[in-house]
């Protein structure tokens, strides 16, 4: 059970072959005819080919996904990103197809998308500096979990409420997250229960990453005080909780004691290769088409939308 608040080749002409001037004349046999013809088609029978290929590759969509990115993905399609995906290819007039892989998904662009192994990547930040994004298709945001029951209803990470509570469990790799834990000093006094929920495995030189779902039920079973966490991550295991659990979306950056500000809210796009300006077109129009199914799916994910910035 959830609680929200939040603040807010080209096709070919059809060429005339063999024209009656190439005929006219008796000086031209039928061993001439037959060289000819089978000439042009040497010449013409690869660009056939070729244009056969090519429609089969623009029927289709190859999406970009990992087997292990729950509930953004996961090999069953069950991720909420890959049901997106496949609306999105859908309204394209495309078939939709995943192109798996058992990285995590920050390998995506680097050992997918720029090795032309699949045309799209879901869920990437807009304006993101390795790939041409779409215009975004959603908005949100981090958020703090928490028990219902403890009545924390501040949205500002430097509330009082906040500073006031001890165990914190985030995922690793999180700029926000880490910093409002250092910000509020209390990111020394975390460290080794954040590596207890990994068992205590080394980063050095591996991806390891505490599981979404991980979250949310340290803090259902009082383990954690609060959770803070990107809200698509953590949306699906709140809303499934036995415990009430309150989400609510951060409403302020934050301000590094170097003066950096750190963003807390960011606008979700698909990512395609740079360059790939004509497939970036169609997604940006299908999207306005599907918005209504997007949203529905997102809703039902149980993730807080924002109004997009563009």
């Amino acid at each position: 059970m959830v609680i929200f608040s939040h603040a807010q080749l080209p096709s070919a002409k059809n060429h005339q072959l063999l024209g009656s001037r190439l005929f006219g004349s008796h000086l031209f046999g039928s061993r001439l005819i037959r060289s000819v013809s089978l000439a042009l088609l040497a010449g013409v029978l690869p660009i056939l080919l070729a244009e056969r290929a090519s429609s089969q590759t623009a029927a289709t969509l190859r999406i970009c996904a990992s087997e292990n990115e729950a509930p953004y993905s996961a090999r069953e399609g069950k991720g909420f990103e890959n049901r997106i995906a496949v609306v999105l290819a859908e309204t394209m007039g495309r078939r939709p197809e995943i192109v798996w892989t058992s990285k995590p998904a920050i390998y995506l662009v680097r050992d997918y998308l720029d090795q032309n192994k699949c045309d799209v990547v879901m869920g990437l930040d807009t304006g993101d500096e390795r790939v041409l994004t779409s215009k975004p298709y959603y908005r949100t945001g981090y958020a703090f979990v928490t028990l219902a029951e403890r009545n924390v209803m501040a949205s500002a990470w430097n509330d009082d409420q906040i500073h006031g509570l001890s165990r914190f469990a985030i995922r690793f790799y999180s700029p926000p997250a880490e910093s409002i834990l250092r910000q509020l000093d209390k990111y020394e006094d975390n460290v080794a229960y954040l590596h207890s929920l990994v068992n205590f495995k080394s980063r050095r030189n591996q991806y390891v990453q505490v599981p979404a779902e991980r979250l949310v039920s340290e803090v259902a079973s009082g383990e954690a005080d609060i959770a803070i966490a990107f809200a698509p991550e953590v949306a699906r295991y709140v809303k499934a909780s036995s415990k009430p659990l309150r989400m609510t979306l951060i409403a302020s950056e934050i301000t590094r004691s170097d003066g950096v500000k750190i963003p807390v809210q960011f606008d979700q796009s698909v990512g395609v290769r740079k360059g790939d300006t004509q497939l970036l077109a169609e997604i940006d129009a299908a999207l306005v088409k599907a918005r209504p199914q997007i949203q529905q799916l997102l809703r039902a994910e149980g993730i807080p939308l924002l109004e997009t910035h563009m």
